[in-house]
C-alpha cells in the first residue's frame, strides 16, 4: 500500500512539474464554427501523441489554354514559312519567287509582302532584287494601321537587308578604286613604252644620215 501510494505521488509531482512549465489547454478559436484545443504537454516516460497534420493547401487552378488570334496564326504561319525558305535551293527559291509573286498580285496582304521580299533576297538573279524587297519591307513597316507583329519583323528585315547593300555598294566602290589603279597603272606603262620607242627610232635615224 506504501509503496502504491509512494508511486501515484511521484507520477503527481510528474505532472505537476510539467504543468509549471506549460500552460493548461485552452480552447482556441479559428473560425466562427471550429475550435482548435491545444494539447497538454506530454508526461515524461510517456508516448508521445503524433500531432495532427494541417489540412493541405488547395492546389492552383490550371491555367486556361486561349484559342490564338488571326493575327498569331498569321505570323507562325509567315515565320515558319521564312525558316523553310532558307533551305531552299536556287531553282526551288526561284519558283517560290515567282508562285509568291502571282499570290501577291491577286492578294496583297502583308505578309504576303514580306515572304516576297524575303525570296528576293535570297534568289538575288538582279541587283535590283535587294532594292525590290527593300521597297516591299518599308510597305509593310509603315502600313496603317497593319499588325504591330509584322510591322516589326519587316522593320528589323529592312534593317539588315540594307545594311547588306551598304556592305556590297562598299565592297563594289573598293573594286572600282583597285580597277583605275591598277589601269592607271598599265595607261603608264603604255606612255613609258612609247616614250621609250620613240626615243630608240630618233637616234637610228641621226646615226643612219650621217653615214
Amino acid at each position: 500500500m506504501t509503496h502504491a501510494l509512494l508511486l501515484v505521488a511521484l507520477l503527481a509531482t510528474a505532472i505537476l512539474a510539467g504543468a509549471t512549465h506549460a500552460a493548461p489547454p485552452v480552447p482556441a478559436r479559428t473560425g466562427p464554427e471550429r475550435v482548435v484545443v491545444a494539447q497538454a504537454p506530454t508526461p515524461p516516460g510517456a508516448d508521445p501523441v503524433a500531432a495532427v497534420p494541417p489540412p493541405a493547401a488547395p492546389a492552383p487552378p490550371l491555367p486556361v489554354a486561349t484559342e490564338p488570334s488571326p493575327d498569331e496564326r498569321e505570323l507562325a504561319a509567315l515565320l515558319a514559312d521564312l525558316q523553310r525558305y532558307g533551305t531552299l535551293g536556287s531553282d526551288e527559291t526561284r519558283r517560290e519567287l515567282q508562285a509568291m509573286t502571282q499570290t501577291l498580285a491577286r492578294s496583297r496582304s502583308d505578309a504576303t509582302r514580306v515572304r516576297l521580299a524575303v525570296l528576293h533576297t535570297l534568289s538575288r538573279q538582279s541587283p535590283q532584287d535587294d532594292q525590290r524587297a527593300l521597297q516591299l519591307l518599308d510597305a509593310v513597316a509603315k502600313a496603317n494601321p497593319g499588325t504591330p507583329a509584322l510591322k516589326q519583323l519587316a522593320a528589323v528585315l529592312q534593317v539588315q537587308v540594307a545594311e547588306r547593300v551598304r556592305a556590297v555598294r562598299d565592297e563594289q566602290a573598293k573594286s572600282d578604286a583597285a580597277l583605275q589603279k591598277l589601269e592607271a597603272l598599265r595607261a603608264m606603262e603604255r606612255s613609258l613604252l612609247r616614250d621609250r620607242v620613240r626615243s630608240g627610232g630618233g637616234g637610228g635615224g641621226a646615226g643612219s644620215g650621217g653615214n
